[in-house]
């Protein structure tokens, strides 16, 4: 069994940062999807796919994994970077559009 740890960015419908410092687990897929043929849904007899644990720090998910004797991978943290801006910067004379 493998799986994965990162921590989650962001997503588009959020302003700010909570919830960000976490490092999550998630279990890569075991078996193949299938197309079920009556409703077109997509299906699969792997259960671990739904699961999806949550840490504190990265410390504390790679000891999960290695005291449950998981195979991991570990996803490094990308820093946010920060261009400082001013709301009056959008009204200069001489703005660069596009």
């Amino acid at each position: 069994m493998r799986a994965c740890i990162f921590s989650p960015a962001r997503t588009a419908m959020q302003q700010g940062r909570g919830r960000t410092g976490m490092w999550v687990v998630e279990f890569e897929q075991a078996s193949a999807r299938r197309l079920d043929p009556l409703m077109g849904w997509t299906s699969s007899s792997d259960t671990r796919q739904q699961i999806r644990l949550e840490f504190a720090t990265r410390e504390a998910a790679v000891a999960y994994c290695e005291k449950h004797g998981l195979d991991y991978s570990l996803r490094t943290l990308q820093q946010r970077q920060v261009k400082p801006k001013s709301y009056a910067d959008n009204f200069r004379w001489n703005r660069v559009v596009g």
